[in-house]
This record gives C-alpha cells, structure tokens and sequence, in this order.
C-alpha cells in the first residue's frame, strides 16, 4: 500500500504541476537539449519482505538451505524468522525496516530531436531506509541483520516526449550501485561472531517522471524509482566461542555461516530534482 500511494502521489504531483510550468511566451523548441547538473530529493519506501528469513550452512560447503538441529535431532530455528530487527527473543517481537529520506546529484546529457529526446544521466548519493531480518531460536535467542546503504551511485538512459511548452515525460533505466553497510545483532552471548561487514551491490533501476522548465536555464522533475541492488557476499561465521561441542551450531563441523535468504535489496522512490541547464 505505501509502494501504491508514492506511485499516486507522484502522478498527481506531475499532473498538477504541468500546467504551472507552462511556458507559453517563451520560446521552448530548445529546451532539453544539452548539458545539465542537479540536486535530487526524495522518499524511499521497501516492499514487505516478510517472507525473507536467515539460510545455514551448518557443514560450511558454500551451501546454504541446512537445518540447524539440536543434539535430540530438533529443528533450533522452529520458533522463526521476521522481516524486521528483533525487538526481543519471541518470534512476534520485531519491528518494521526503516524507509528514509534520499538525497543525490546528478549530471546528465539530452539530444532532443523534435518531439522526442533522448539521454543519459549518472547521479551518486544515499538513501537512509534500513533493511532487517531477523531469526529465533530455541534457546531462546534473536539474530537479526540490518543493512543499509552508506553510498549509491547509477548510471542510466532516459527516453522521453516534449509536446512542447516546456514540459517533458520520459522513462528512465539503467545500472545501480551500492556499498552496503551490514550489521549483526544477536542476544546469543555463548558462541563467537564475525562477519565480513560493508559489501558491494549491483543491479538496476528503472522508473520515469516529467520535468518542466521553470525558466531557459532552470527545470524541475518528478520522478519514480524502483532499484533492485543484489548482495550475495554478506556472511556471518559461527564459531565456539564458550559453547560446548553440543551446541546446535557446532555438532556438523564445528562452525556454522549465516547469510540472508534473499540478497535482493529493493526499494521504490519518489524524489523531486532542481536542474541546471547549460
């Protein structure tokens, strides 16, 4: 439902916004074509990813998808997982991943050919939303993972439509990047932790948006975003620390890894930019 009203407040914001920017005794046949920088603003929203939940790799092969089983042959993760950061150790106490405030620059290049112009823009910033997920086990115990982004960055093209006065609709897609910044929380203070802390994600992202010129050298857009970065390479690694040989993550090899059953990092973004053309 959040993803659904961006995706309302967005259009609408473009609907209304069009006619205002009208540029009527200006002459417009040059405008979005060219050079420009700018700032962009915006709103990032998560899907529900409630169904995620932490993989093992109890016999430490690369593969994940193992059971983590007590010395009686127990399932030790039967009270489940959350798509959320632990608030405690039972498995309804979880609070909802974070979504936050976006800020970027931009450069960008249009060619404008009558009606239909066509560029590129690369833009690098952060988003503050926080992603979790969280596991319960038997004991009882929370393990939760929170990963945000400390910076993004994209590279991507735009196709779009003037019908003139100053305005512009376009669909934008193209590469995005991430340094994913990974934490671990655990109320298990028996075995020992490391991970691999900040990893890079790749993927894309695709949307689209209007733009208006507010005079011959200054323009303002609304846009939509949806990004799907992937990280694979966050792991967690269990060892002994003070635990006996009969505790649940040793009994198979001694050791058990822990990654994030699904690695996808997806987000959808309604953002505003205030552009400079050259």
């Amino acid at each position: 439902m959040k993803t659904l009203s961006l995706l309302a407040a967005t259009a609408a914001a473009a609907a209304l916004a069009t006619p205002a920017f009208a540029q009527g005794s200006r002459d417009t046949s040059q405008d979005f074509d060219g050079p420009y920088i700018g700032l962009v603003g915006g709103y990032t929203v998560q899907p529900n990813d409630g169904r995620e939940t932490l993989v093992f790799d109890t016999d430490q092969d690369g593969t994940f998808g193992d059971t983590v089983n007590t010395a009686a042959g127990a399932d030790a993760f039967s009270p489940g997982f959350c798509g959320g950061a632990a608030t405690g150790t039972g498995n309804v106490d979880c609070r909802n991943d974070r979504d936050g405030f976006e800020y970027f620059a931009r450069a960008g290049f249009d060619k404008r050919m009558g009606n239909i112009v066509l560029g590129a823009v690369i833009e690098g910033g952060r988003s503050e939303a926080r992603d979790s997920v969280s596991a319960f086990s038997t004991t009882p115990a929370s393990y939760t993972m929170t990963r945000k982004a400390d910076w993004q960055a994209g590279a991507r093209l735009r196709a779009g439509y003037t019908p003139g006065g100053g305005v512009l609709f376009y669909a934008t897609g193209g590469g995005a990047y991430a340094r994913l910044n990974n934490r671990f929380e655990t109320s298990n203070s028996v075995n020992s932790f490391a991970d691999n802390g900040k990893t890079n994600a790749w993927g894309w992202a695709a949307g689209g948006g209007a733009e208006a010129m507010l005079t011959s050298n200054i323009s303002l857009g609304l846009e939509y975003l949806y990004t799907d970065l992937k990280d694979k390479d966050y792991v967690v690694n269990v060892g002994a620390g003070t635990a006996p040989p009969t505790n649940p993550f040793l009994i198979e090899s001694g050791g058990t890894d822990i990654q994030r059953s699904d690695p996808h990092f997806r987000t959808h973004s309604v953002r505003a930019s205030l552009n400079f053309r050259f």
